[in-house]
């Protein structure tokens, strides 16, 4: 299948042990208190967050390496709901791990599950969709590992963010996650339409950031990558801090929150669609 629109390939494997070891480091380094600070996620402390990340190991090894089924979906439950059920389930039963359990049993299966990302071609369709850069569609596996990089580092953050420690930020490990949630920007666009060449551009700056532009083809909106943009007029730019990004992205900070910190010009309805991005399933 043609997955050119998404924009270049990119393969986040050799970062996961690296991602992982800032995790376990830190958690290391936390106190009693600091493991019961609550987070930027609802009803969820640091524990509960920290179990999280353990449950997404968890169910990538047994759904993906072990081909166990995980809890069926109930009546006209949809992505979201069905998520968030099942990681509720996980972090309540959790909450009897204690740190120092939980940071072995993530140092102890973080490694196969890297070896399990290294036995998948990036090439070939993933077993998991990702519904919001490609909906209905079974996505490349480089784009569903860009996309299970992009949850650690983002669960690592909201923790770091709750203790008052900074990390985990430096280009190496932040830009692909930049790269990664700037997928999602065709999904953003598909439903203004206008002309075929239109052109839409995003700008980053810093060491962590790019620029990406989306395109109009004849069937639908296109990533060129993250490289500088041709030199043509865009109908909508938008230059975004790295850091109100990822928040946006995820919904840590609000659409207009957001757009107060951005700068913006040129068609309000393309900039509006590009503000209204989500990189994670979430149900507003």
């Amino acid at each position: 299948m043609d997955w050119t629109w998404l924009g270049p390939p990119l393969d986040v494997r050799p970062l996961f042990p690296v991602e992982r070891a800032a995790l376990v480091d830190l958690l290391a380094a936390l106190g009693p208190d600091e493991w019961a600070r609550p987070t930027v996620c609802p009803g969820w402390d640091v524990h509960d967050v920290a179990a999280h990340i353990l449950h997404d190991c968890v169910r990538r090894l047994s759904g993906g390496r072990d081909g166990h089924p995980g809890p069926d979906f109930g009546s006209d439950e949809t992505l979201a709901a069905y998520l968030a059920r099942t990681n509720e389930d996980f972090v309540r039963t959790a909450r009897q791990i204690s740190p120092r359990l939980m940071i072995d049993l993530l140092a102890h299966l973080g490694p196969q599950l890297d070896a399990e990302w290294s036995s998948l071609s990036m090439g070939e369709p993933a077993q998991l969709d990702v519904s919001w850069a490609a909906p209905g569609l079974m996505a490349p596996a480089w784009l569903d590992a860009a996309r299970e990089y992009t949850e650690l580092w983002v669960h690592q953050q909201q923790i770091r963010d709750a203790v008052g420690r900074p990390g985990a930020t430096e280009p190496r490990l932040f830009h692909p996650v930049l790269d990664t949630f700037m997928r999602a920007l065709p999904q953003a666009l598909h439903r203004t339409a206008r002309p075929v060449g239109t052109t839409v551009r995003v700008r980053v700056p810093g060491p962590a950031g790019g620029e990406w532009a989306a395109v109009r083809r004849v069937d639908r909106w296109a990533l060129t990558g993250d490289t500088p943009a041709a030199p043509a007029a865009a109908a909508a730019e938008v230059e975004i801090s790295a850091d109100t990004l990822w928040r946006l992205a995820t919904r840590g900070i609000t659409v207009q929150t957001a757009r107060d910190r951005a700068t913006l010009r040129g068609d309000a309805a393309l900039l509006s669609a590009v503000l209204g991005m989500v990189s994670i399933v979430w149900e507003p």
